[in-house]
């Protein structure tokens, strides 16, 4: 793979014009079109699910279905060229690339960094499937049921806990943060390191060159709009799910469509306070907040839980996880099909709509790391941190329900996490701080989609004025209770896999651009060297 070297921009985004139409009209600074293309659709989507909610339920619940049994190879295969791209660039020496260049110097310490990340990365996640995901395996491999993750261990307790375990860490360790940091360094290194705009059109610059600037461009960047908006909406629905369940938990407030839907509106207000007091005043303080909060959480329930379980279940689970990688990765020629297409294959889609809202976020908190530092901290750190928060969470739960008690079980999806915590000292406080969380991670995860949104739509500005980042917050907010009353959590789903699938094609083409201008920047210090000092003599 090679970029030709008069090919790579050495101006500013300042300095680099990239043939934007800005429309500087009502103190906004749209960029013309994909900005009125974006909200266009977006308002018409979000009407039609209001006004005809029946006809939404019917087309998502065909649609989740269709997408994931006609393309989870796809998703799949996917999935694991991204690990093996983060895995080659840790190791070679690409990974000496400082984003930003030589002398740039990181903006943020490594504990605000990862804060950042981890939040926005998968906090809601973390926390509506830390309980629910290795309960629900578990039960299908003991009962042998269709949705057993590889065939599962019918009447085995010991073999279907393990495999509970191994197939929920696959879903939450190495892939999507792969998939996250494929997209993260190609937005930092193309921005940082070749002064292009942070949108989602600059990776592709080594294959496309100056037609970014285009409507291929465009398509590119309306296509991350909805990607972005989507896979939100999706965490913000299942967010508003879970909150509403520990309400119900607690106080008794009616787990009811209008709860749900009231929950929304006043965690988007919040958001939008949050967005106006800008990315370190905003995101960066509430990351952090979370993040402690997370770190007491698990600390409470590992300490009171089954503490000694859950010691020898992260050496155990760790060892199980990757025993069972490669079976669980194989695209084909598996007994499992339900479990690869109901939890997988979603997931995947899941994470490749968040990818250009993730990959955008971490990439602009991330100048000044180099490409190995990125991809360790990116990739190997929170896959650590989803063991260990499985491996508690998870574990905690499995011991209750081997134990006897079938409330877990039982318990409907957004319930489990609460279900568990009942097993503990402190419910009431617990499930409240659970709450918070979930609340917390509803803001930061809206709060930062907006900011990235607004980037895209801006044409890469950084300073695009706030007024804009508030329309996208309260649309973020708007298309997951349109969602809810379209279908609920398979709308959420469906919505998710229909723009997560496109995404997986263009990210394949982005991690091949991306290795090219790689290549293209660890050659130019060489030929620069070549044109200053003349060939070598021939020996």
């Amino acid at each position: 793979m090679t970029v030709d070297q008069d090919k790579i921009p050495d101006q500013s985004v300042s300095e680099y014009e990239v043939g934007q139409d800005n429309l500087q009209k009502y103190g906004l600074d749209i960029h013309n079109p994909v900005f009125p293309i974006s909200a266009g659709i977006i308002i018409l989507f979000v009407a039609f699910a209001l006004m005809f909610p029946g006809v939404a339920d019917s087309f998502f619940g065909w649609l989740r279905p269709f997408l994931t049994s006609t393309f989870d190879w796809v998703f799949l295969i996917a999935g694991n060229i991204f690990v093996l791209f983060c895995l080659a660039l840790i190791v070679t020496p690409l990974g000496n690339i400082r984003l930003g260049g030589v002398d740039a110097k990181p903006d943020y310490g490594y504990f605000g960094w990862f804060a950042m990340l981890f939040s926005a990365g998968m906090g809601i996640g973390l926390v509506f499937y830390g309980v629910s995901e290795p309960v629900s395996h578990y039960s299908a491999a003991f009962e042998g049921t269709d949705w057993a993750p590889l065939g599962g261990a019918a009447g085995e307790q010991l073999e279907a806990r393990r495999l509970g375990m191994a197939a929920t860490l696959y879903h939450w360790a190495l892939h999507p943060w792969a998939i996250y940091a494929v997209v993260a360094l190609a937005l930092g290194f193309f921005s940082y390191n070749w002064g292009l705009p942070l949108t989602m059109r600059s990776a592709f610059y080594p294959i496309l060159g100056d037609r970014v600037w285009g409507w291929p461009g465009h398509v590119i960047d309306i296509m991350a709009v909805f990607a972005t908006l989507f896979g939100l909406a999706t965490s913000l629905g299942f967010g508003a799910e879970q909150a509403t369940a520990g309400l119900n938990f607690l106080f008794g407030i009616p787990d009811t469509m209008l709860t749900k839907i009231t929950l929304i509106a006043v965690i988007t207000g919040i958001a939008l306070i949050s967005v106006v007091a800008g990315l370190d005043a905003g995101v960066k303080r509430l990351s952090e907040f979370n993040m402690v909060l997370a770190i007491l959480l698990l600390g409470f329930v590992f300490l009171v839980g089954p503490t000694m379980d859950l010691v020898r279940g992260l050496f155990g689970n760790t060892v199980s996880y990757f025993r069972e990688l490669i079976p669980l990765s194989m695209p084909f020629g598996r007994e499992d099909d339900n479990f690869r297409t109901g939890w997988t294959t979603f997931y995947w889609a899941w994470w490749m709509s968040w990818s250009p809202f993730v990959g955008m976020f971490i990439a602009r908190v991330s100048r000044g790391r180099t490409v190995r530092e990125f991809m360790t901290c990116v990739l190997v750190v929170p896959t650590m941190v989803s063991i260990i928060w499985m491996t508690v969470f998870g574990g905690t739960a499995l011991t209750e329900t081997i134990g006897g008690y079938a409330g877990i079980v039982d318990a409907e999806l957004p319930v489990k996490l609460f279900a568990m915590l009942n097993q503990l000292p402190l419910t009431q406080i617990t499930s409240l701080v659970g709450i918070i969380l979930v609340i917390v991670f509803f803001v930061t995860s809206s709060d930062s989609g907006s900011l990235v949104i607004d980037t895209i739509t801006a044409g890469g500005k950084l300073d695009a004025p706030t007024a804009q980042r508030v329309f996208w917050a309260t649309f973020e907010g708007l298309i997951a209770i349109a969602l809810l009353l379209g279908g609920g959590l398979a709308a959420l789903q469906g919505a998710a896999i229909a723009t997560g699938l496109p995404f997986a094609i263009l990210l394949l083409v982005l991690a091949f651009s991306t290795g090219k201008g790689l290549i293209a920047e660890r050659k130019k210090p060489f030929l620069e060297n070549v044109e200053q000092t003349g060939p070598a003599p021939a020996r």
